[in-house]
């Protein structure tokens, strides 16, 4: 009897396809990989069901070409969570297991473990001094480390330790290479070692910890503390629970930068494998990652939103820190949120899950206070921190100086003079947000979308910040010919080199993505940071997050005004979690912090009502707001763009798709509609809206609806994409 396989592959149709199982095959495993012949080429996808009749005509039936696994690639509840996501996102299985699988799995790597290179020292590196050391820094960095504990080579590349700073350690004699063979060495799971001493825990930390260590069952906890009051040490006296049992732990964070200072912290207090896994690594040194996760030999793996698929052979515990943070959400391709997913995952595997922040998501915050998650609460700084004093500086009429206003820099002066750093944020990297023609006025626009040209002048050009299109800086203005150009507005790269003029004393130091792009460079003035060789930090969003600056006693931030009027319902629950994420950077150590906030909007009550009650009020009277709108999370939206370079096409195609959809009091349709950026990289772009306030009744409606979709004509007129909760309407 021929058996016939059910294929899941990486194509946008939401289908699974047929194959013959050739005769001298073996029947796979149900999630087992295998390339198959899809039109000219061979696609590698996951085997989803063995059946033994197919609908298909002989001859349009292909066969299997090759089977790449002995048995499932994904254990049975990751596998699971696939065929979930798959549905809830309204994607294709095959789309959503090629999220879950190391990009090295999908074009057909081993599963299996091979040998690892292990790096130690060698007697000679042993006697060695690092302090002899002191010209060659990143020798004696790799040195002090090896000094600890031998380090495999993705260990080494997690460290960002230098590939130089090794080869010469290892022509002098002092560092050996060694190939091993893999056995995975479970010896954690009898006996854990700790390399240092818990921290004691203080009241509220101590009932937290007691709280998540009573069932190990599924549950999911929301753990909201206060920026600095010792989220952290939470997370490793429950992880030392689990660590205990046997058991692994995946912990998701959600910036690449905040993984050095994440895995370093574990790292010290455990003795045991870290699995780093984020887009920032190699595709070797993922797989491999993903393999330590999957054998067991990895205790803790660490990584950012697409860690979250890593089996773990003995599932203890799934942590998400700053889980209100929109980078877990993918915003390209398949739009999962990994929170969401995060939760969904425990439930599978019944394990727990922590989601914790200082600034937790209306959607979590909601589920803790209707009783769907448990809520526990730090609301003390930890040790000696004090909390902060803050203050709005009105800059209604007042001259400003690169964007910042006099009462502002007297304060900056006062802190610097007392050796202490200051962090000033603006969200705006470059040098001015816009070239501005002095003479008739005209602002350069990029050709491609409905948006201004950034000027970065380090880089000599000016550069579209959504569609990426640069070009050099002109001399003369498009419009007049004039030669009188100038930025207009402030970046963060003006605001660095006016402030080295007015404090030539005190050295500035500049975090965005154009100061952090070489590999290792933001970990390198992360570390200069605190040696204290800056005392002015200027950055965007990423000295925002879970960074800790024990010396920053001030925070300014400056230009604010932005996020307070935007297209976006949710901007005024952004500006709070921005501006209570930043303000946590002052006054984590014991010297006392200040937080001043620079506007043109001194009496704005969303502004008043976030100073006056903090973000656990704020939020609180945000999500009345949204429910009396009939908001997310109150109900459940869907949102679907559509771009072409006709605008026509993309209204036609949305108009057909809206009139597919009800309309009643519980189910509201809102467009098709111009996006906020009407026009990006030369097409225009419309969307629709539509919600539930029942999410069953959502995804019935909507899956109707597509099932329609694909036989429109206008569908192939444009370029559409389906965004189920979507966190970002611009």
């Amino acid at each position: 009897m021929p058996l016939f396989v059910e294929v899941a592959l990486p194509v946008p149709l939401r289908r699974d396809f047929s194959y013959r199982l050739p005769e001298h095959f073996p029947t796979p495993a149900i999630g087992a990989r295998v390339r198959v012949p899809f039109g000219r080429q061979q696609l590698i996808g996951l085997v989803s069901g063995i059946t033994e009749q197919c609908d298909l005509a002989p001859k349009q039936i292909k066969s299997i070409s090759e089977l790449l696994d002995n048995e499932a690639l994904l254990p049975e509840p990751l596998y699971k969570l696939t065929q979930w996501a798959a549905r809830y996102y309204f994607c294709s299985h095959g789309q959503m297991l090629s999220q879950a699988i190391p990009a090295a799995l999908r074009k057909g790597a081993d599963a299996r473990r091979e040998s690892i290179t292990q790096l130690q020292l060698t007697e000679a590196g042993k006697a060695a001094e690092p302090a002899s050391l002191k010209r060659a820094p990143a020798q004696q960095k790799i040195l002090l480390e090896l000094a600890k504990s031998h380090l495999t080579d993705e260990e080494f590349n997690a460290l960002e330790l230098s590939k130089a700073g090794l080869k010469a350690l290892v022509d002098k004699g002092w560092v050996v290479k060694h190939q091993l063979q893999q056995n995975p060495d479970l010896s954690w799971r009898q006996q854990l070692q700790m390399d240092e001493e818990p921290h004691k825990l203080n009241k509220e930390q101590a009932v937290a910890v007691a709280a998540m260590t009573q069932a190990d069952n599924f549950s999911c906890t929301l753990l909201e503390g206060i920026t600095g009051s010792g989220k952290t040490e939470v997370y490793l006296a429950t992880l030392e629970h689990h660590l205990k049992q046997g058991r692994q732990a995946l912990i998701l964070v959600p910036e690449i930068g905040l993984t050095p200072q994440t895995i370093n912290r574990f790292r010290r207090r455990f003795r045991v494998k870290v699995a780093v896994i984020h887009s920032g690594l190699t595709d070797n040194a993922r797989l491999n990652a993903w393999r330590d996760a999957r054998c067991g030999e990895a205790a803790i793996i660490i990584g950012t939103r697409s860690a979250l698929f890593t089996p773990m052979k003995y599932p203890g515990i799934i942590i998400l820190d700053e889980e209100h943070d929109a980078s877990f959400k993918q915003q390209e391709g398949v739009g999962y949120h990994a929170r969401d997913l995060a939760v969904m995952r425990g439930h599978l595997e019944g394990i727990p899950v922590i989601l914790g922040s200082a600034t937790p998501s209306l959607e979590t915050l909601n589920n803790a206070l209707s009783g769907r998650y448990r809520h526990l609460t730090l609301s003390k700084r930890a040790g000696a921190a004090q909390n902060v004093r803050q203050g709005i500086i009105d800059i209604r009429s007042q001259p400003l100086t690169a964007g910042l206003s006099q009462p502002l820099i007297n304060e900056m002066q006062l802190h610097l003079d007392a050796g202490n750093q200051v962090l000033l944020f603006l969200n705006r990297r470059g040098f001015a947000p816009a070239l501005l023609c002095h003479e008739c006025g005209h602002l350069h626009e990029c050709d491609r979308c409905d948006a201004f040209f950034t000027l970065h002048q380090q880089l000599g050009e000016i550069c579209c910040h959504h569609c990426g299109n640069q070009y050099p800086i002109p001399r003369q203005c498009h419009n007049c010919g004039s030669t009188m150009l100038a930025g207009q507005g402030v970046g963060t790269e003006q605001l660095a080199s006016v402030l080295e003029k007015l404090f030539p004393k005190h050295p500035v130091v500049r975090i965005d993505r154009d100061t952090t792009r070489l590999k290792g460079s933001l970990e390198e003035h992360l570390n200069a940071i605190h040696r204290g060789e800056y005392k002015i930090l200027v950055g965007t969003q990423m000295l925002a997050k879970g960074h800790h600056f024990p010396d920053v006693t001030l925070v300014g931030l400056l230009d604010v005004d932005g996020a307070l009027f935007s297209a976006d319902f949710r901007a005024p629950e952004r500006f709070g979690q921005l501006y209570t994420q930043v303000a946590g950077r002052a006054g984590r150590a014991a010297k006392p912090g200040t937080v001043l906030l620079q506007t043109h909007q001194g009496d704005n009550p969303v502004l008043r009502d976030l100073m006056q009650r903090g973000y656990g009020e704020f939020a609180r009277s945000q999500l009345q707001e949204r429910q009396q709108a009939l908001l997310p999370p109150a109900w459940h939206m869907v949102l679907v763009r559509s771009e072409a370079h006709n605008p026509q096409d993309a209204d036609e195609f949305l108009s057909q798709m809206a009139a597919m959809l009800p309309r009643d009091k519980d189910f509201e349709v809102i467009g098709p509609m111009p996006a906020p950026l009407d026009r990006k990289a030369g097409k225009f772009r419309r969307q629709l809206m539509f919600q539930a306030k029942d999410r069953g009744r959502l995804q019935q409606e909507t899956e109707r609806m597509l099932a329609q979709v694909d036989s429109l004509a206008s569908a192939r007129k444009c370029r559409w994409s389906i965004d189920r909760d979507p966190q970002d309407l611009l």
